[in-house]
């Protein structure tokens, strides 16, 4: 079991910037890639960001390519999303995620809320 907890959400103005940031505890040693996720009111869950825990290889959708950062530090078993020119369409809860190898996510923590206002 890996056990994730995300972390700085709030509300900003369109343009600024936000760090969110996951610890996971718990069997991290079965960690091979982390993503975030978000879902807004009335909209599937979409897909955000992911890293490979080991290399560091990162992936983005085009929505946020270019604006969002993916990052981990392993000793601190913490990855983070770094957002800079927040939309309004970014608001949502943001999920952090992780699995054990190629696949579907197996873990997910409880969400933070990140609302953008124009």
């Amino acid at each position: 079991q890996v056990q994730l907890v995300e972390s700085g959400g709030g509300l900003v103005q369109a343009g600024g910037s936000l760090r969110l940031s996951c610890a996971a505890s718990g069997r991290t040693d079965i960690i091979y890639s982390m993503g975030w996720f978000r879902q807004a009111p009335g909209k599937e869950r979409e897909f955000v960001a992911a890293i490979n825990w080991s290399g560091g290889r990162t992936y983005y959708p085009d929505s946020v390519k270019g604006r969002f950062t993916i990052s981990r530090d392993n000793a601190k078993n913490t990855v983070y999303l770094q957002m800079n020119s927040l939309k309004p369409e970014d608001t949502a809860v943001y999920y952090c995620a992780t699995r054990k190898g190629l696949g579907d996510y197996n873990y997910w923590g409880q969400g933070t809320q990140v609302t953008v206002s124009s």
